[in-house]
């Protein structure tokens, strides 16, 4: 394949009604945790990805771990000869606490813990200036017990703030996911959040296909097309309505074909990346797997007399019940 990588620091959606942008396909490190990274990134590149949705932690560019610089350095230069593009992504479980998972988060009652998580996304934004990366993923985290929405959501923007200002000085936007269960949750709480903040340039979002199937009032191929002017990354499983589980490609209730049409009319450039980080025991199979399941659906998506038309952004959920 060929090495010629372009960046595109940011996801934004191509203005106006442009012609149809083929959906580019990436995996996560957190579903090939059994492989050393340099191995990871050269099976998606033998498979022909097109770009990886890199989790630091203690296996895969540690964050925390000395010379980050010089790691962050080499790893580049593998990714520009594999001709892989990279998003970095901040979901390892247990990178800051070995006892807590994702923990300390961003709504943690303690602000010496709070700053920790916000130390970690912050040196997460110069990994992925340094890499040339789409975005930087990151979530609002779980709120504690005994906390007030109110409380919840102040800390939230406060944590936040200092990441947008870095984000911003770096060129890279920050990604919010909506997480089940986390206090931002839904597309609606996206908006409330943005809201809050006064819409600030750099802020835009995480959306995870399977989650829309799993939550949201509005199928996952309308969500995209609500979604598409805030969309900086994307992330795609199979997943069962009302039930939080990820699932290899084709064994949920998710229609792909529909999914890829819309997020290929939005004009997305960013990457698309498989989310299977419970089935890294055998992360290459499905790695195998997913990329021809993905490929097949986007030319079942391209041959729809549907999927020419771009989505509506007025048809965005912010209009439904916010906190």
């Amino acid at each position: 394949m060929s090495t010629e990588k372009t960046h595109r620091p940011n996801g934004t959606p191509t203005p106006g009604p442009a012609a149809a942008t083929p959906v580019r396909f990436g995996y996560g490190t957190n579903g090939l945790t059994d492989l050393r990274l340099d191995e990871a990134l050269g099976l998606l590149a033998d498979l022909g990805y097109d770009g990886v949705g890199l989790t630091l932690d203690h296996m895969h560019l540690d964050p925390l771990a000395p010379d980050l610089t010089s790691r962050t350095r080499r790893v580049a230069q593998r990714l520009d000869a594999l001709g892989l593009d990279v998003t970095v992504e901040t979901g390892a479980r247990y990178v800051l606490d070995p006892s807590r998972k994702h923990g300390p988060s961003l709504l943690d009652p303690g602000p010496e813990d709070r700053a920790r998580r916000v130390g970690l996304l912050i040196r997460a934004v110069q990994v992925a200036a340094d890499l040339g990366a789409h975005a930087v993923h990151c979530f609002s985290g779980i709120t504690p017990a005994g906390t007030d929405p109110d409380t919840a959501w102040k800390r939230l923007a406060e944590s936040l703030t200092p990441v947008l200002e870095a984000a911003a000085g770096a060129g890279i936007p920050l990604a919010v996911e909506p997480e089940p269960g986390h206090l931002l949750a839904t597309l609606a709480d996206f908006h409330h959040f943005r809201r809050t903040l006064g819409d600030p340039e750099h802020l835009g979002l995480t959306l995870d296909i399977g989650h829309c199937q799993c939550l949201e009032p509005l199928s996952p191929a309308d969500c995209v097309r609500a979604a598409s002017p805030w969309l900086r990354h994307v992330q795609i499983e199979d997943m069962r309505r009302g039930v939080h589980e990820h699932l290899p490609l084709g064994e949920g209730e998710i229609d792909f074909p529909p999914v890829l049409a819309a997020l290929a009319a939005t004009g997305y450039q960013g990457l698309t990346v498989v989310e299977l980080p419970r089935h890294s025991h055998a992360g290459p199979h499905f790695a195998e797997h997913s990329l021809p399941f993905l490929r097949r659906a986007a030319t079942k998506a391209a041959q729809s007399p549907d999927a020419a038309p771009h989505g509506d952004p007025s048809a965005t959920p912010e209009g439904s019940s916010t906190p």
